[in-house]
């Protein structure tokens, strides 16, 4: 068994204090760093970085990242959806860890959108009607997998469909 335990620190957006939602760091009590590649290959492909080592991908509607001593889901509904998923998590990296001979791992790493790209797809009026600042950090948020072109209510049908089709060939579609 790789990861024995862990601590979970369960938190509101501090940038968005009236944020229905929650995140949470799951803090490791075990080094997780050299399952990284082969949850990689069983789970992603993710975005993949060997330093500092962590793996970036998209399950149950969530952006997971897996760092080597610490676990970030953004956008719970709650504690226990946050419990669920980090136990989910922990049972995904032993199992991983058990089988990783019969695993081929990998360090590959998929591509990430341009914001430019996905910017130009947006109104660009900073309505503020998607409950961010601007359509820039609304971009932003995109581009890190936490938004999608549904979350902007003054987009155009038109764009709508271009930014999913630009969207479509990336980890977190």
């Amino acid at each position: 068994m790789l990861l024995k335990g862990y601590e979970l620190e369960i938190f509101r957006s501090k940038c968005n204090p009236e944020a229905k939602g929650v995140h949470c760091f799951a803090h490791l009590n075990d080094d997780v760093s050299e399952v990284l590649p082969f949850l990689n290959t069983v789970l992603g492909p993710g975005m993949f970085t060997e330093v500092p080592p962590a793996l970036m991908f998209k399950n149950y509607g969530k952006l997971i990242t897996i760092h080597s001593r610490m676990i970030a889901v953004n956008a719970l509904k709650d504690p226990e959806e946050a419990e669920k998923i980090v136990a989910w998590l922990q049972r995904e990296i032993n199992e991983t860890w058990e089988k990783r001979l019969e695993i081929q791992p990998s360090i590959e790493s998929t591509k990430q959108p341009v914001l430019f790209e996905v910017l130009k797809l947006l109104p660009r009026s900073n309505c503020q009607e998607c409950g961010l600042s601007t359509c820039m950090v609304f971009a932003s948020r995109v581009v890190e997998g936490s938004r999608g072109q549904e979350d902007c209510p003054t987009i155009d049908p038109k764009s709508k469909e271009k930014l999913e089709s630009y969207l479509s060939g990336f980890f977190f579609s």
